[in-house]
């Protein structure tokens, strides 16, 4: 019982570190004539079929504005994607962020040999090394609280999630906000922990 409450505080902790912010307005009809570009990598619908580019369909629109200004701006570096928003003013980045938002994002599966640990990490956390439940900010299903900003998980590529923990673990990105509680959380998982987490989102839905 006690594991179960601290490991709730430390989620509610990360969780408490969202700020409010203006609603966003985005037009999700303008927003599918400005994402041709999009495509090449990201697939038309947002379901990318490469595991190294994210699935943008059904990611809360707040944070994937967001994510597009801090890569327009450079907070973000996203090799891939440079000065390719460049010419996009803000109604164009929301009017994307919506189209991408409204479509059904699609689910991978978990390699049944990490299943166990990456549930155990996502719904428990670890409370001997501070690692609070990835529930908390990201729901049981893995739909993230799209009014929060908190990102949209369930189904996205493996490989993609791999990615972001280890850039996050080692500051290499650093867009979480003031707080760090991604590069906090990161820096406290394993090797073996980032694997496991990674295949267990990739199956959830």
């Amino acid at each position: 019982m006690n594991k179960l409450v601290v490991s709730l505080l430390l989620t509610l902790g990360v969780a408490g570190a969202a700020t409010a912010a203006e609603p966003i307005k985005g037009d999700a009809a303008a927003g599918q004539a400005k994402t041709a570009v999009c495509g090449a990598c990201h697939n038309p619908d947002g379901n990318s079929l490469a595991p190294n580019f994210p699935k943008l369909a059904g990611q809360g629109q707040r944070y994937l504005e967001k994510q597009l200004h801090d890569i327009k701006s450079g907070k973000r570096t996203v090799l891939e994607m440079t000065g390719m928003l460049t010419n996009f003013n803000d109604q164009d980045l929301a009017d994307i962020a919506a189209w991408f938002s409204s479509q059904k994002g699609s689910v991978g599966a978990a390699d049944p040999k990490l299943v166990a640990h990456g549930e155990a990490l996502y719904r428990g956390g670890d409370i001997e090394r501070k690692v609070p439940a990835c529930l908390g900010c990201h729901s049981p299903n893995g739909a993230g609280i799209a009014l929060a900003g908190f990102p949209h998980l369930g189904g996205q590529h493996s490989q993609y999630i791999t990615k972001q923990l280890n850039d996050f673990g080692e500051g290499t990105r650093t867009n979480d906000g003031d707080a760090m509680p991604m590069r906090t959380i990161a820096g406290r998982l394993s090797k073996h922990d980032v694997e496991a987490l990674a295949s267990y989102i990739q199956g959830l839905h």
